[in-house]
């Protein structure tokens, strides 16, 4: 049986906002600001991710590009990631430390979503705190999360196209890092979410 529409309630993950973080992680993997792009997802096909490192790979750039995930060798798929990757990849696997990874969001030229599935997924609400510009799967998830914060792809030429842009056009990227941090703002902070979820628990 369904159920009705006015029954169903959407209130959206959160995150905290990202406005600084430290350089220091970043020297460590090798990086320098605003010299890479940043890939955080589970290695598993419908995230993406062998589509996201196959466009990067297909020419040698003046940045990098993070893949952050726990890469198992003689995984098939996993293999398949890492044999796409030119040498402008780096594969740090999985990393939960929370200044470095508020280092390579904040820190990011830009940050790539390839989830195609899910709903409100954290890792794209926790770009837009950071104000990343984003290269997102196009879908209505992503779409509705990031909003005008984003490029959206359908195909490997798609994503390869955004890459090149947010090399080459400082501008671009920093009108999506505003959207991104205005649609975080007024959509996705905390204290909004938590607002949403006490209006509705005081309706019932």
């Amino acid at each position: 049986e369904r159920v009705r529409a006015e029954k169903i309630t959407m209130i959206p993950y959160g995150a905290n906002p990202v406005l600084q973080a430290p350089v220091q992680p970043l020297a460590a993997l090798g990086l320098e600001p605003r010299r890479f792009f940043t890939l955080i997802a589970r290695p598993e096909p419908e995230n993406s991710v062998l589509e996201l490192v196959t466009a990067f790979s297909r020419k040698r750039r003046p940045v990098r590009l993070v893949v952050l995930g726990n890469f198992v060798p003689g995984n098939p798929f996993h293999d398949s990631v890492r044999a796409a990757a030119n040498e402008d990849v780096v594969f740090p696997g999985a990393i939960y430390d929370k200044a470095t990874l508020e280092a390579l969001r904040f820190h990011c030229l830009a940050y790539l979503h390839g989830h195609q599935v899910g709903g409100t997924n954290p890792s794209l609400v926790e770009a837009l705190g950071a104000g990343n510009a984003v290269i997102a799967h196009d879908n209505l998830f992503n779409r509705w999360v990031a909003s005008d914060g984003a490029l959206y792809f359908r195909s490997i030429d798609d994503i390869e196209r955004h890459v090149e842009t947010l090399v080459a056009d400082d501008g671009v990227r920093a009108a999506l890092s505003a959207a991104s941090r205005a649609r975080f703002e007024s959509q996705l902070t905390w204290p909004r979410v938590l607002d949403e979820y006490e209006r509705l628990l005081l309706a019932q």
